[in-house]
Order: structure tokens, then sequence, then C-alpha cells
């Protein structure tokens, strides 16, 4: 098997503010594995939060290259990978996940097989997806949450963290009167303290809010966990549930948590989770970074095990150079189509990014 590699730059149609930082670019690797003259595709993204910067993802992937050279074929390196066996040690989970894209990818176009089949899916998923409104004015947010509804999106993640809280109040007003039947989420990105969490999520539930992401400073769990068994609004953990270990120390303790394929290492380790809380008390949430369609297609094909799916960092892009599980709509979906069913989309008008 052949690893090969592709940089690109991921622009944002406009900027992403969260409370932790503005975000309008990203970097992409692209990795492709080529085995009997079929190929499958994976990509890993930029993280300032995971520290991975583009020349770590680029010497990741070269070392990842080197490893794959090992194995006779794709099938036998995707059991190696789920084995701890490919990745050398110390690989982050970003770069894991993004090699068990591609090896799906290519073990199910060389089987005729959707990757939710490989996976025990029968039927391939089709979930509604929420849509992110960032720290923006809420006459801004009030307009995109109307602009959303219309467009059929029945659930609207909304960021706080702002630096005055009646900012994020009056921003959940907004989107609430603007949008009065969608479910709405909210994600502070670990801004809050425990005492003011305890302050706000009261005045949040009264709003209507279903749930809240990581309303503390990530670091801490105990603290979330104590949250959580006196809050009046359901707590995901994120920043603070990033291994199964950590899932295992918050399961039936935090109402959810938000597995993202990047962070976790990949489809099966996101199953492993699942398979971890079933049963808890802890419903689980799938997330993504803001990346390609090629990066979300992976958890797009699990979709239909998560309470929350908040799968749209493809739609934040200004030119999604990939194609293939929709979200225009409010909806993402698997397609029938083997292996992931994603393609390049040929008018992309995307750029190679600088080495």
């Amino acid at each position: 098997m052949k690893l090969t590699q592709h940089t690109v730059r991921l622009v944002l149609a406009e900027p992403l503010r969260i409370s932790r930082s503005t975000m309008t670019a990203r970097d992409a690797v692209w990795l492709t594995v080529e085995h009997d003259g079929a190929d499958g595709h994976g990509e890993a993204v930029t993280s300032h939060f995971y520290g991975l910067d583009t020349p770590t993802l680029q010497r990741l992937a070269a070392r990842t290259g080197e490893r794959l050279a090992r194995f006779a074929d794709p099938e036998t390196a995707l059991h190696a990978l789920r084995a701890g066996e490919l990745d050398a040690p110390g690989t982050p989970a970003a770069m894991t996940a993004a090699t068990e894209s591609a090896l799906l990818d290519l073990v199910g176009k060389r089987t005729a097989t959707p990757v939710h089949r490989i996976l025990g899916a029968a039927v391939a998923p089709r979930t509604a997806t929420a849509r992110t409104i960032s720290l923006t004015s809420p006459g801004t947010a009030a307009a995109q949450a109307r602009s959303l509804a219309g467009a059929g999106f029945s659930v609207i993640k909304i960021k706080a963290g702002d630096r005055d809280h009646e900012t994020d109040l009056d921003r959940v007003r907004a989107v609430r009167a603007a949008a009065p039947a969608a479910r709405l989420l909210l994600d502070p990105n670990g801004a809050w303290s425990e005492s003011r969490a305890r302050t706000l999520l009261p005045r949040f539930a009264e709003l209507g809010v279903e749930a809240v992401e990581q309303p503390l400073t990530p670091g801490d769990p105990e603290a979330l966990a104590r949250l959580a068994a006196r809050s009046p609004v359901p707590v995901i953990a994120d920043e603070d549930a990033v291994t199964y270990e950590d899932a295992r120390r918050l399961a039936g303790r935090v109402h959810g948590i938000n597995v993202k394929l990047a962070k976790c290492g990949g489809v099966h380790a996101a199953l492993r989770i699942a398979a971890l809380i079933e049963g808890s008390g802890t419903d689980l949430m799938l997330g993504c970074l803001t990346a390609s369609t090629l990066s979300i297609a992976p958890a797009v094909h699990i979709g239909d095990r998560a309470r929350w799916t908040d799968l749209d960092g493809h739609l934040l892009l200004a030119d999604d150079p990939w194609t293939g599980i929709g979200g225009s709509d409010g909806f993402v979906a698997a397609a029938e189509r083997p292996g992931l069913g994603v393609r390049p989309r040929a008018e992309s008008r995307i750029r190679s990014a600088a080495s």
C-alpha cells in the first residue's frame, strides 16, 4: 500500500468566534491510501487547542505512510490500527482518525460496501444536525437563526462565553424569538467558573435551552460532574471527555459526552465510548471540528447512535472541496455508495496551503 498526502487551506465563510478564539481558516492534510488500483481518503485538520500545526500533521502523515507500507492490504492494516498496532507511540488521535477514515473508505470501495454497513448499520443514517451561531450580536444571531429555520434546521447551537453574560442571554433570547420551534444547544467552550454557571444555567433553562456543552474551564471533571448533578439544564462534557478513560470517569455523572472523531481517534474509538456509556444515564453527542465533508463523513455513518448530532463543520466553509453528506437542509446523511460515499467537488476553488 502507498500513502500520499496533500495539504490545503480551508477558509471559513465568516469568522467563527468562540469564547477563547476567533478562527477564519485552518489547514487540512488529506491522506490517500492506494492499493490494487483503488484509493481511500481521510482528513486531519490543524488545531491550536490540540497542538496540531501543519508541519506536525505533515510529519505524522509521512510516518503513517511508512508504517502502512508494511501491510499487505487495507483490511489487515485496519485491523492492526484498531488493535493499536499500526500507529507509532504518541500518534495524536486526529491522525489515527484520518488514517482509519482512509482505510475504511478503501475497504468499502474494494468490497462495494458503504462504511455504515461495515460498521453494522443496515440502513444509511440520516440525522438532523445542529448549526452553529458564533459569538455575535443578538441582532445578527436572530437573522441567522431565522434563515436557518427557514432552510430546515431544527437544532441550533449558540456559542456563549461573552465577557458580558447578559449579552449571552440576549443572544439566546433573540434566537429563541427568531426560531421558536428550534431545539437550542448552548456552548460556552469552557468559559465559566462553577459559581457563574450555577447562576446562569437557571436563566438559560427558562429560555428553553435543551443542553449546555462544557460550561466550565476544562481540567476539573469533578467540578463538571458536581455542576451536572444540580443543573436545571443537561450538561454535556466536551473538552473534559477526550479519551475512553475520560468517558469512563464521567459516565453516569454528566448528561452527555460530545465525541469528536478527531479527539478520540476515529469511529472505532467513538463506538467504544458509545458502548461504554449506554444505559449509564449519559447520552452520546457526535461533534466535529470545522473541516471539510471528507472529515465529517465518517461520523455521519454512525449518526444514528447519537442523541445530539453536531456535524456542521463543512457547512461553515466558504468552499467545501468535497461533497456527499448534504447538510444545507438541516440533515446530514450517509450515502449508499461504497466506502465513505464522498467525492471531490469538481468546481471547488480550494488552494494548496503553503508548506
